[in-house]
């Protein structure tokens, strides 16, 4: 490595605490966002045993925490997937896992910049009787967000941060009310393997939805090359954020279904549960609900931009996408081209089809976050099996069966089953055309990676030469 030139720029070093990534991951997945949305169809397939889907759930995402967390232990690097994809099994695949991850991504942050517009939209038009268009909103938060993690990412982490926290005070306010109001009927009746809808196969059926709620848990890892220690500090992050948005969740789940009185037939007809459970506990606070949506969505956005356009950076920083998206800010030191790019292309798709094919926000945000999961999915199993061959190659002597194989390939096999969720057949249209798009994109990632790699035979040697806490 030591004799390639980096001619690229590097991002600013230690301007990120432990504290700092964790929350930033914590927003990036944006409980409230997450669980408004998700619950009710995870109940439709667990039954009123969600929780304990849940709870699987999280188990399933430590496997892989596992898996980002040895790699930045050995070369913490913005790159993240691509880089630790690329060094393991070579150019071609390195090429191509930029392009087909980081389109990935640009899909399923449009869920976000749709429900963004939408949810706000239907605040102000619940609480204020204003009617405002929500495709404008969605410009206006986009400007905002752009903005702001254009000019720092201290800057914009912490605003991330106090918007999380202030979402986590307000959704565990509703969930304390809700039991407080509801408390004849606390049970553990969630927590009983008995009260999952056909016991393990209900699980099964739950469990894929419950895996989308946890996306976004590899934030802090595009964060390394920021991020003071991130050797030590990113694998804490990774899985400090998995285990405590995994407890959140839980808590949330049995909160809403105590103010059910844990009537499966009532939560599976609710299209917000959450809401509409302490919307029956507390009418008049119902306010609290929906602001935690509006901050949640928006640390979410910071969130996700902040991260994920990093490896858009990184990637083009190394030779493997065009060089235009590989500058740094001269004064704030951040991706500012990246960014932008990765948030206005998220626009864009928000606008065309929500304008044009005139589809509704809530339909938008599936549709979206549906296409652009299965790159992503495809991309955690792919990294999964290459943590072996990455130690097997450049760390034999600390090979570890356990955590280096064997955890990898749990993983791997745990994350078939939503996998399987999103591209089984028969499924209704559009949802049975994303596969086949999805397979379409791996095929021209594959083909842009070899041409890519005939064309730069130093391409093998860049890919990873950034590493996070090494001087050049």
């Amino acid at each position: 490595m030591s004799t390639i030139t980096r001619s690229g720029e590097r991002l600013k070093r230690d301007s990120l605490g432990l504290q700092q990534i964790i929350a930033s991951t914590l927003a990036n997945i944006a409980p409230a966002m997450s669980f408004f949305f998700g619950f009710g169809l995870i109940v439709s397939g667990a039954g009123v045993g969600a929780p304990l889907t849940i709870l699987v759930a999280m188990v399933v995402i430590l496997f892989l925490t596992n898996t980002l967390a040895q790699f930045s232990r050995y070369r913490p690097s913005t790159g993240s997937f691509v880089t630790f994809i690329g060094m393991s099994f070579g150019p071609v695949a390195g090429a191509a896992a930029s392009l087909f991850v980081v389109t990935g991504y640009c899909i399923a942050a449009a869920s976000v910049v749709v429900i963004a517009g939408g949810w706000a939209s239907q605040t102000l038009q619940v609480f204020l009787g204003v009617h405002v268009p929500w495709q404008l909103l969605s410009i206006i938060v986009t400007g905002i967000v752009g903005l702001l993690v254009s000019r720092g990412i201290s800057l914009s982490t912490t605003w991330a941060a106090i918007f999380f926290y202030f979402e986590l005070v307000l959704l565990l306010i509703g969930a304390i009310i809700m039991l407080v109001v509801n408390h004849a009927s606390i049970s553990w009746a969630p927590l009983m393997v008995s009260s999952v809808t056909g016991g393990w196969k209900g699980i099964g059926l739950g469990f894929p939805l419950a895996i989308y709620l946890f996306i976004g848990w590899e934030n802090s890892a595009m964060l390394a090359e920021e991020t003071t220690n991130p050797r030590r500090n990113v694998p804490r992050a990774l899985i400090t954020g998995t285990l405590a948005i995994g407890i959140l969740y839980m808590f949330l789940a049995f909160a809403t279904e105590t103010a059910f009185h844990n009537n499966l037939k009532a939560i599976s007809a609710s299209a917000i549960p959450f809401v509409d459970a302490f919307k029956a506990s507390a009418a008049a606070a119902l306010i609290i609900a929906y602001i935690a949506g509006v901050t949640s969505i928006f640390s979410s956005l910071i969130g996700l931009t902040n991260a994920q356009a990093r490896i858009l950076f990184s990637s083009s920083r190394e030779g493997l996408l065009p060089a235009f998206f590989g500058k740094i800010h001269p004064q704030h030191r951040t991706p500012h081209v990246a960014m932008w790019a990765y948030i206005i292309v998220a626009l864009l798709i928000v606008l065309v089809f929500g304008t044009l094919y005139a589809i509704d926000p809530v339909t938008l945000f599936g549709d979206t976050g549906t296409l652009g999961t299965i790159p992503v999915v495809v991309t955690y199993l792919i990294t999964n099996l290459a943590l072996p061959v990455y130690m097997l190659r450049y760390h034999r002597s600390d090979f570890n069966a356990l955590w280096h194989l064997i955890v990898p390939v749990i993983g791997t096999i745990a994350m078939l089953f939503p996998l399987y969720g999103l591209v089984e057949p028969g499924q209704p249209y559009p949802f049975n055309i994303y596969p086949y798009l999805s397979l379409g994109l791996l095929v021209i990632s594959l083909i842009y990676g070899a041409i890519l790699a005939k064309r730069d035979p130093d391409l093998v040697q860049r890919i990873g030469s950034y590493v996070a806490d090494e001087e050049y």
